[in-house]
């Protein structure tokens, strides 16, 4: 079982108008709710590639019950611990007529030390029946740096694999906790090492520098330009076939989907990064996020392009 951690959960709103007018009515032409927050970018594309997964963290109210029945489709498990306050939307405005995106993020309710306690109790329960952790995004309110690095601290003691996938603060401090795998961009290796990184060897040498302090596996995405990671068997490369890319937001959350399931199926670090990539790039050819046809996955998959360097 894939355990997905998603602890500032949200209604993501999704509002198409013709032409945005600040100070009046706006009728809008299209509108989609999804279930949202990166960890649950994660869990709908590990289930879809056949993964059983379970998710958790904080929903709130009649808007977290929503998030919760909108996984059933997908056959995603619900374990999140309960708050009464509601959860928060997400609310993102496209302006189909001069092409101009504007967001509405809500700050959602406070998490207390008594309620993340509770909740840690849970977890440590969840994490004993999972075969790889995946924990991705911000925090609530309430919530420090340390969020990560004690839910990081349990997955360890408990002797399972854990991914985390976050930036600032809550990076910085989760890998001193030597989570198995991280996924930083550029600016974030940049912040975690201090080097420059403008060019792939420099990459390459602040991955490494990461990997040595004790995390696993460092993998970096590149953008069209593919990804590498740096982990004990050596640092490999992995470049994908050229797309009509359709909407590219979530494709890492896509990524990350994609490494869950080769760690808990027990592939080797090129396989697992050669099935992450496609899953990645399969999800950027659909308008939805968090979402792929394996058909496109299955096409793409021998495409992909894995040398070491």
């Amino acid at each position: 079982m894939i355990l997905t951690v998603t602890l500032n959960a949200a209604i993501d709103k999704r509002y198409v108008v013709d032409g945005f007018r600040i100070g009046e009515v706006n009728r809008v032409r299209e509108c989609a709710y999804t279930p949202g927050g990166k960890g649950l970018n994660v869990s709908k594309p590990a289930s879809i590639a056949g993964a059983d997964v379970t998710a958790t963290g904080f929903v709130g109210g009649h808007a977290g019950h929503y998030i919760e029945d909108s996984l059933k489709p997908f056959g995603i498990k619900s374990e999140f611990y309960h708050m009464k306050e509601e959860s928060r939307s997400c609310i993102n405005i496209w302006d189909e007529a001069n092409h101009i995106q504007t967001e509405f993020l809500e700050p959602g309710f406070t998490v207390s030390e008594e309620d993340f306690a509770k909740f840690e109790e849970k977890f440590a329960g969840l994490v004993e029946k999972a075969d790889v952790v995946s924990m991705s995004g911000s925090v609530p309110k309430g919530l420090d740096g340390t969020a990560y690095q004690r839910l990081v601290k349990i997955c360890k003691a408990a002797g399972k694999p854990v991914i985390l996938d976050t930036s600032g603060k809550l990076l910085e401090m989760g890998i001193q906790a030597c989570p198995t795998m991280i996924k930083p961009n550029i600016d974030e290796i940049r912040m975690l090492t201090g080097k420059g990184c403008d060019r792939l060897d420099e990459m390459v040498e602040a991955a490494r520098e990461i990997h040595r302090n004790g995390v696993e596996i460092v993998a970096v995405s590149l953008g069209g330009d593919g990804s590498f990671v740096v982990c004990d068997e050596g640092v490999f490369r992995a470049e994908v076939p050229r797309i009509d890319a359709v909407n590219t937001v979530g494709c890492g959350d896509s990524m990350i989907a994609g490494y869950a399931l080769g760690i808990s199926e027990g592939l080797s670090v090129r396989e697992t990064l050669r099935k992450a990539s496609a899953i990645s790039a399969a999800a950027a050819l659909r308008e939805e996020t968090g979402f792929f046809v394996r058909e496109d996955m299955e096409r793409i998959l021998p495409q992909v392009k894995i040398t070491e360097i």
